[in-house]
């Protein structure tokens, strides 16, 4: 399979799929570090002679076009971002894009609509997404893989379209699979993983699998108080999950027979409510209140979190430790992201909230050895998982 670099594009037209699924609010883009990971793949093949057909999605419209997620606002950013016009119909398919896409010269760049309002799109029928992706073939010659984020979904732009053009990765995802080689295949010693979010269940496969690889092992977030609850502690009103505790209870005994540093929190910050204003207050992991639910590792935990950071060589982040969109509630991961800004070795922030979190607490993309822009596939990947996608474009 021909790398980008080697790929003849001149005067071809290129169907890129790419990852521009931005967080919103209010209308308004909050992070564009994803449409600025794209930017390289972009630029080459402009630079190379070609002319682009991008889709990309935004959330998860399940089929169903909506003025809320349309990537209207995304075409204006991108245009901004390479100052030249983008092409934008507001449609994914039909006559409008068809005459659009014959129509390019090169240098040109038509971005299609949302295309998960196409429910084929996302279609576990293989025959209706086979049928999409012949639609999607007929509007360029070659296709560029580059949307890393959504290659652990078997979806049409990202599975079946690859097998009908010829077709190579991107540079963003050629150096995604790069940083993650470097996590699974004999990584640099100490390996440390930071973990943090909402849910035991989003990250177990990945935890499970990590135990036999890692030798520092850190939880934070939401997800710490189901560990809690399965020391026996009380978490008063904190997030859990009951149907995870007996799960829980066995990953902890396997990280200590297998010789794996689990460090969980000593103090979190707990709150009667979850609110921005709500008023925090500083407890001992024995000590959360009944009525409290906890919103942030306590900095005794930081600390020593950040101290296990800064000795390893590799490591890998992914989830928040606390409610960083709260300002009382930010610290912990605060604390978390200035260690890995003093790694020396490997660092890599996976993708999501993650990335988020750093950017919104003032940290720039260079301060770190690696931004992911791909949470669920990074995690996927570490897994151990066949990612669709990958697979698709011969990595």
């Amino acid at each position: 399979m021909p790398s980008l670099e080697d790929f003849d594009v001149v005067g071809k037209r290129v169907f890129l799929r790419c990852d521009l699924n931005v967080p919103f609010k209010d209308g308004i883009i909050k992070d564009d570090g994803r449409i600025k990971a794209s930017l390289p793949t972009i630029q080459l093949l402009l630079k190379k002679g070609a002319s682009l057909v991008i889709a990309a999605h935004l959330g998860r419209p399940k089929g169903v076009a909506s003025s809320e997620l349309s990537l209207a606002p995304v075409a204006k950013r991108l245009s901004e971002l390479l100052g030249q016009e983008i092409i934008f119909t507001g449609e994914v398919t039909g006559e409008s894009v068809t005459s659009a896409s014959m129509a390019l010269k090169p240098g040109q760049i038509l971005l299609l609509e949302n295309i998960r309002f196409i429910a084929a799109e996302t279609s576990k029928d293989e025959s209706e997404r086979a049928s999409f992706a012949q639609q999607l073939a007929q509007f360029a010659d070659m296709y560029v893989g580059d949307g890393f984020g959504a290659v652990h979904r078997k979806h049409a732009s990202v599975f079946d379209l690859p097998a009908l053009l010829p077709h190579a990765a991107g540079l963003l995802v050629s150096a995604e699979v790069e940083v993650l080689k470097k996590l699974t295949q004999r990584p640099v010693r100490p390996y440390g993983v930071v973990l943090g979010g909402a849910k035991v269940s989003d990250k177990l496969g990945v935890i499970e699998n990590l135990l036999g690889k890692v030798d520092v092992l850190a939880i934070g977030g939401g997800m710490v108080f189901t560990f809690l609850a399965a020391q026996g502690k009380e978490i008063g009103t904190s997030l859990v999950e009951k149907e995870m505790i007996d799960v829980v209870a066995a990953l902890i005994q396997s990280a200590h027979v297998k010789g794996v540093k689990l460090i969980l929190p000593t103090d979190i910050v707990v709150a009667p409510k979850f609110s921005a204003d709500a008023q925090p207050t500083l407890v001992s992991v024995d000590s959360i209140p009944s009525d409290q639910m906890g919103l942030d590792i306590g900095p005794e935990s930081a600390a020593l979190f950040a101290a296990e950071i800064e000795k390893c060589a590799t490591v890998f982040w992914n989830g928040p430790m606390g409610v960083f969109e709260f300002a009382n509630f930010a610290a912990g991961t605060k604390v978390i992201a200035t260690a890995l800004t003093k790694v020396s070795g490997i660092c890599v922030v996976g993708g999501g909230d993650s990335a988020a979190a750093v950017r919104a607490l003032g940290f720039s993309d260079s301060d770190f050895g690696y931004i992911s822009t791909g949470g669920g596939a990074s995690l996927e990947y570490l897994e151990g998982k066949e990612l669709p996608g990958l697979v698709a474009l011969g990595l």
